[in-house]
């Protein structure tokens, strides 16, 4: 899918924006519950009405906002939990991350003026809007936000760093596990709990954001499971040794041994290898 047609498809995803816009139960936030969605000091001063910034509902499966998307405001996540890919000109998507309450949608559009990625609903979502123009006017007047703002634009670049560095330097079953663990900590960060949660997104797109197939990444989460490190029950994941998640390298060698011995076992027992259980009670 070009970059053309994604812009085009979202259309229709802006039209439904209109919808909701006129819905009866719109909520709005102002400036200082905007700062303390993103844990930035909020003005002293800043009339408690002096701008309102309008909430958006989703529905999972709605896009926020396209590739190619004339660029107009920033998005806050209030709640739910969403993913940002990017689209090639082949179709081609590769997960860029997870956004969650308070975390900051959009600010790759600053530079050219046009989303360089789509950010789309896992669940049903609510969307704080900052249209850019008037968010920036408001940091011209009160310099505690003229100074907040790179702070957070930088901590979404750190966060991305930091999946450069996990996919740069660790096995597949250390990503795995990291991911998992990190997880945790943001649902904790929004007062759940950080042992047990609920994926929203599917297998295929943590394969996607870990650099990973499909196959490794159940196949991982199937071994994580027989360590006594997690337990998985489809969706649902509870981490039971967090700091051993942490601190996971490899699996051990035993545990992809006795996987092969399992394979083996089972085509000797259909008699598709008659003399490998002879042959291995010679070595």
């Amino acid at each position: 899918m070009s970059t053309l047609a994604t812009a085009n498809n979202c259309a229709t995803s802006l039209e439904s924006h209109r919808a909701i816009e006129v819905a009866p139960n719109k909520l709005w936030s102002n400036l200082t519950q905007i700062c303390e969605l993103l844990e930035i000091p909020a003005p002293p001063n800043a009339p408690e009405n002096e701008r309102l910034f309008q909430h958006l509902r989703f529905k999972a499966g709605q896009r926020i906002h396209c590739i190619g998307q004339a660029f107009e405001a920033l998005y806050i996540v209030n709640s739910g939990f969403l993913k940002t890919v990017h689209v090639d000109d082949f179709g081609n998507e590769q997960v860029l991350g997870f956004p969650m309450r308070g975390e900051l949608l959009g600010i790759d559009a600053i530079h050219t003026q046009r989303y360089a990625s789509e950010a789309m609903a896992l669940s049903d979502c609510d969307i704080i809007v900052l249209p850019y123009k008037i968010f920036t006017s408001l940091a011209r007047i009160h310099q505690e936000l003229e100074l907040a703002l790179p702070r957070v634009m930088s901590r979404e670049i750190v966060r991305e760093q930091g999946l450069i560095s996990m996919l740069s330097g660790l096995s597949a079953e250390a990503r795995v596990a990291r991911f998992l663990t990190n997880l945790g900590e943001r649902f904790q960060q929004m007062g759940y709990s950080s042992r047990c949660f609920n994926l929203r997104m599917t297998r295929q797109e943590i394969g996607s954001y870990l650099g990973l197939t499909l196959e490794t990444v159940s196949r991982t989460l199937s071994a994580l499971n027989e360590l006594g490190m997690i337990t998985v029950e489809q969706r649902q994941i509870v981490l039971l040794d967090i700091a051993g998640l942490k601190n996971l390298r490899r699996l051990p060698p035993n545990k992809a041994k006795s996987k092969v011995t399992e394979k083996m076992s089972a085509l000797v027992n259909k008699n598709l290898l008659p003399h490998w259980g002879q042959d291995l009670a010679t070595v």
